[in-house]
């Protein structure tokens, strides 16, 4: 199986999303799956994950060369993102298996599930944060001595959260389980 990651922001979450799917597509099943970021043409924003035509443009350029396309973007705090993703796979699905989702508020939550947080830390503030990457998420990377790092500390901590697949979709289940869920009925 060819699986081709879309990513609303190339450059921060592609260290976030490649070994959390890899991980991900393991635990359902699929060891063998050969999982790539969309590096042509690389995303800058919502915007462009959002169009119509761009996305088009993807699935045409990609069509016969992977299985299955997963577009990733955040929520931030847009609560009719979801309806516009529902839109975009209606308009791809009979050309191939595309599936979108938002991350509830934004794809780095998804990591932060995954890691042991500090013991101050509710995971339901984490949760309930519209700048869940701002307020939680590089505050914990600089506590690890990671934002210096050219990736800010995406990489590492996002290899550690894959490790545990189950957490993040136990505290992610708007998002993150529901698109497991869907991606286990498409691959099957």
């Amino acid at each position: 199986m060819r699986v081709l990651i879309i990513p609303e922001d190339f450059e921060k979450d592609q260290h976030l999303l490649k070994p959390i799917f890899e991980r991900l597509l393991q635990s359902i099943g699929k060891p063998r799956a050969r999982v790539r970021v969309c590096q042509n043409p690389r995303l800058r924003g919502i915007a462009q994950a959002l169009n119509a035509e761009r996305m088009l443009e993807i699935v045409e350029r990609y069509r016969g060369m992977t299985d299955i396309l997963i577009l990733c973007v955040d929520r931030d705090g847009e609560v009719g993102r979801r309806q516009r993703l529902d839109q975009l796979e209606s308009l791809y699905s009979a050309a191939i298996d595309f599936l979108a989702a938002n991350a509830w508020e934004e794809i780095e939550a998804w990591v932060l599930a995954g890691v042991d947080l500090p013991t101050a830390w509710r995971w339901t503030d984490v949760r309930a944060e519209i700048h869940v990457k701002e307020e939680y998420f590089e505050p914990l990377a600089a506590l690890r001595g990671l934002s210096d790092r050219p990736d800010g500390g995406r990489k590492p901590l996002a290899s550690k959260a894959a490790r545990r697949i189950d957490a993040i979709r136990q505290k992610c289940p708007e998002d993150f389980d529901h698109l497991v869920l869907r991606l286990s009925e498409v691959s099957a």
